[in-house]
């Protein structure tokens, strides 16, 4: 598929059912999605081991873990690294789909989005009517927690922007921003891989994560240079970044805003998920209304606030 479209202005789903299987970044296991159509606005879990059990939709409320990945709390069950799936769905403007999932882990099969999307180019896309936009407050909105802060300001459109300050030289300080299409998503944030550091390599495998990352689904920077180059980009952390970003606003739905990320995480990405569904009063959204922040964050090392808007002159 080529011809994704054009904005997000429209509610889309898959036109069949598409899947894939795979190891999952932390868990090493082997885990299957199949991704189907929707009738329903938003993105909903069922299991293929289990089909009887009703599908739960997602939302930030569910958010249970934000190490590394975003992880959900769906019942009983556990559901982690969600958001590169969700990037790819919500990047290409799929908007409602059934998510049927065998394991605890979304596949993280190349580290990017890139196999998702052609997942669902396979697929096709099939037009389910206007999409509404979940409703921001008239003032920006700002959540930071240490050095890193997330920044959402209404807009007529979808422009996201990040940037990213390490101390090792190969990433250093990058940015990058654009106003966000599906097409453009496709070509300039789906194919960046996620990434991680060398010196921190034994010491996360000793605390039971990444038991599933390998030099062909993950890039590694040592210092001063990567471990197993190319890059797709020369910024690609930065954009993986974004990717991360699109991922954990899916789970409320892709506001008409500016969002900025400093120094983002998954914890920052998910409190302003969490606080987006907050004002969310009717509408498809209406039922997060009552999202709190995940739980994995808390009001000690986290602030939320909304920002005067500027004088108008």
């Amino acid at each position: 598929m080529t011809n994704w479209p054009s904005n997000y202005d429209t509610a889309w789903t898959l036109a069949s059912a598409i899947e894939r299987s795979g190891v999952g970044l932390h868990s090493g296991q082997i885990n299957r999605v199949r991704l189907q159509p929707s009738e329903r606005s938003g993105y909903w879990v069922g299991w293929l081991d289990a089909p009887a059990l009703p599908l739960i939709r997602l939302g930030p409320q569910l958010v249970a873990d934000t190490k590394l990945c975003t992880a959900l709390a769906l019942g009983q069950r556990r559901l982690a690294t969600v958001e590169h799936l969700l990037g790819a769905l919500a990047g290409c403007g799929v908007s409602q789909a059934e998510l049927w999932v065998e394991g605890e882990e979304v596949p993280l099969l190349d580290g990017s989005a890139l196999p998702w999307v052609e997942a669902i180019g396979e697929s096709g896309l099939r037009n389910c009517g206007v999409r509404p936009a979940p409703a921001l407050p008239a003032d920006p909105l700002l959540i930071h927690q240490g050095s890193g802060f997330v920044l959402a300001q209404p807009a007529n459109s979808l422009r996201l922007s990040a940037a990213v300050d390490y101390p090792q030289p190969a990433i250093g300080q990058q940015f990058f921003s654009l106003e966000l299409t599906p097409g453009l998503f496709v070509e300039a944030i789906a194919p960046a891989r996620t990434f991680g550091f060398r010196e921190q390599v034994d010491q996360l495998l000793a605390a039971g994560l990444i038991q599933g990352g390998a030099l062909d689904n993950a890039l590694v920077c040592d210092g001063d240079h990567w471990l197993n180059p190319p890059l797709r980009f020369a910024d690609e952390p930065v954009r993986h970044k974004l990717l991360d970003l699109l991922g954990d606003l899916a789970l409320v739905g892709l506001p008409r805003a500016h969002v900025f990320a400093y120094r983002g995480s998954h914890g920052l990405h998910t409190a302003l998920a969490a606080a987006i569904a907050t004002v969310q009063v009717d509408g498809p959204h209406a039922g997060m209304a009552a999202a709190p922040l995940p739980r994995t964050l808390s009001t000690a090392n986290v602030t939320t606030s909304t920002l005067p808007s500027p004088a108008r002159p």
